[in-house]
């Protein structure tokens, strides 16, 4: 089974300008991760604050990142709702405009049973063509697949990977063994990308590499190359960042780091709000130490 990608995609931002999506401000990311060898990317993942994207917002920015990448690396779109009919919805109009996966986090909210689990992301899959990306991230839906979910997921054919967010090696190897090498798995949490692909794991949607993309692929490149020192140095190096990016509720450090480096405003959108320059200045140091501003 051939893999979406391998190494580090961005959870790309969406930047914002007077509440307004801002076209050019996105571009100028997009091409500063692909300048800096990110191998796919994500567009209105978590990290790009779709719920408070209209439809037509939703469908902007995927088609945006699109027409941005222009082929040179994947596109993977967030369609996860906690609307099973809406995600279906969604991973249609993705694939209309060219997405060539799609990102599908757990329902939120309303929750589910792991049986649950399973029709959600079955009838998902028997009613849109573009390959699953289960994501597994408990702090934000409050609710864990199970293993045993994830080896029956892995058993129908467009459900092709996992990203796992939870930091926690035995689950993650318990799923890895549950679904017996049918799918890839990708690490959702930035501070532990080497330990997770040292058990198998491909890459990272990572969110730090909005940042700094260079940093983490090389890292994730190395750890595919079997530099296993060399990446860890590097793991050990974005430690800081991570932690800063992880302060408040993300985006909002992501948004005041992308900010700093010049990408875009320190905007996010309600109920979210923006760092204030006082909150900014650990971040600043970091940025500079890493001598990324």
């Amino acid at each position: 089974m051939k893999a979406i990608f391998k190494g580090c995609a961005t959870a790309l931002a969406t930047p914002f300008k007077d509440n307004k999506f801002d076209a050019n401000a996105y571009a100028k990311l997009i091409e500063y991760q692909l300048e800096n060898g990110v191998s796919a990317l994500v567009a209105c993942g978590t990290t790009g604050e779709p719920s408070t994207l209209s439809s037509t917002e939703w469908a902007k920015v995927i088609e945006a990142c699109i027409k941005q990448v222009n082929g040179r690396v994947p596109v993977i779109a967030g369609t996860g709702s906690n609307n099973t009919m809406q995600v279906i919805e969604k991973a249609q109009e993705a694939k209309r405009l060219g997405a060539d996966a799609q990102l599908i986090v757990t329902p939120y909210y309303n929750k589910t049973t792991q049986e649950g689990l399973i029709a959600h992301f079955s009838i998902i899959a028997e009613k849109t063509e573009l390959p699953i990306i289960v994501y597994n991230v408990p702090s934000r839906t409050g609710m864990t697949i199970s293993a045993d979910t994830v080896g029956k997921l892995s058993k129908i054919d467009n459900i092709v990977a996992v990203k796992e967010a939870t930091s926690d090696m035995a689950l993650e190897a318990d799923m890895m063994v549950a679904c017996d090498n049918k799918l890839h798995f990708y690490s959702g949490s930035d501070e532990t990308v080497v330990p997770f692909m040292s058990i198998g794991g491909l890459g990272v949607i990572s969110v730090v590499s909005n940042v700094a993309p260079k940093i983490t692929s090389d890292m994730t490149g190395a750890m595919l190359n079997g530099d296993y020192k060399y990446a860890a140095s590097l793991q050990l190096k974005l430690m800081r960042l991570i932690r800063l990016l992880f302060s408040k509720v993300s985006p909002i450090p992501l948004k005041a780091a992308l900010s700093l480096i010049g990408i875009c405003e320190n905007e996010v959108r309600l109920p979210l709000i923006p760092m204030t320059e006082s909150e900014m200045q650990p971040l600043k140091q970091c940025l500079k130490e890493l001598n990324l501003i």
